[in-house]
């Protein structure tokens, strides 16, 4: 299964997390929800380290134009 967007990907996890809060989940969801929860939070970490490493590549090259380089 795929990871939307940003938000609705944290939107879907917050809301697995309020269903283990609330005990909503069964024992029968509960390896199914974690295993989403998992693919969630691998997916999203992945595009903070994506998005990282395009800003550590990217600042300099503004630093060098703020500086008044060109």
């Amino acid at each position: 299964m795929t990871v939307g967007g940003w938000n609705e990907a944290a939107e879907e996890l917050n809301t697995i997390v309020a269903s283990f809060d609330e005990g909503e989940v069964s024992v029968d969801d509960l390896i199914a929800k974690l295993a989403r929860a998992t693919e969630i939070i691998e997916a999203l970490d992945a595009r903070l380290t994506a998005t990282r490493a395009t800003v550590d590549e990217l600042a300099p090259r503004i630093a060098h134009v703020a500086d008044g380089h060109e």
